[in-house]
């Protein structure tokens, strides 16, 4: 009797308390591929692309990417209008973009068309909201 009272109780309990399951929440969904290959989808898509210059060593970057991009709000704004990819500038593809788009420290974000042409651009760590106004100077 006291074993069924225990295990009654229990299931009474479970029933009662929260099951409430929240979304998971999501950030900036990266592309995973290379830079040309985000363009190419970015073509396809219609959308400009989203660029992250990052270095592995870099302060600022690594808090972007553990709180600014993992942000919901930032996710869903970026991850609907813009093909987003992040590229160590320590890299033979990084050296490159770092030439083309003379980025001069790190985080550097950018804003470019689907043909590689740089709207506009920004330096440094960003909160959420800054990070989607800056977004939103391309698309409002």
């Amino acid at each position: 009797m006291k074993k069924f009272l225990v295990l009654f109780g229990s299931f009474l309990f479970l029933s009662f308390s929260s099951t409430e399951i929240k979304p998971y929440r999501k950030g900036i969904d990266f592309f995973k591929g290379t830079y040309l290959e985000a363009l190419e989808k970015a073509k396809v898509e219609n959308k400009p692309v989203f660029l992250d210059v990052y270095a592995s060593w870099c302060g600022p970057c690594k808090k972007l990417k553990k709180t600014t991009f993992k942000d919901e709000a930032v996710g869903e704004y970026f991850n609907k209008n813009f093909i987003c990819i992040a590229i160590d500038g320590e890299t033979e593809e990084g050296s490159a973009i770092i030439d083309k788009y003379r980025v001069r420290s790190y985080p550097t974000l950018i804003i470019a068309d689907y043909e590689g042409n740089m709207r506009t651009k920004t330096t440094g760590f960003l909160k959420p909201h800054i990070l989607i106004n800056f977004g939103k100077r391309i698309i409002p």
